[in-house]
C-alpha cells in the first residue's frame, strides 16, 4: 500500500468513508454561495427496477442509500 492509503486503512476506514469525509470537511469550508451550492449537489436519487420471468414489474426511486438494498 502506498502512505496515503495507509493513514486511512489504519483509521478503520474504507474508501468512501474517507472521500465522504473529505468532501464534507471542502465543502463546510466554502464561503457563501459556493457552499450552498455544494451541498446542493451531494443529494441523489435513481429509480430501481424489478424484474420477474423477464419481465420489468415497476419502479422504486431510491433517495437514501439506507433503502437502496431493501
Amino acid at each position: 500500500m502506498s502512505t496515503p492509503t495507509t493513514f486511512w486503512r489504519l483509521a478503520g476506514m474504507t474508501y468512501m468513508g474517507y472521500v465522504t469525509r473529505a468532501t464534507s470537511a471542502l465543502r463546510g469550508g466554502l464561503k457563501e454561495p459556493a457552499r450552498t451550492k455544494a451541498f446542493a449537489g451531494q443529494s441523489f436519487s435513481y429509480n430501481r427496477s424489478t424484474f420477474a420471468d423477464a419481465v420489468q414489474s415497476g419502479k422504486t426511486e431510491i433517495t437514501k442509500l439506507a433503502t437502496a438494498g431493501k
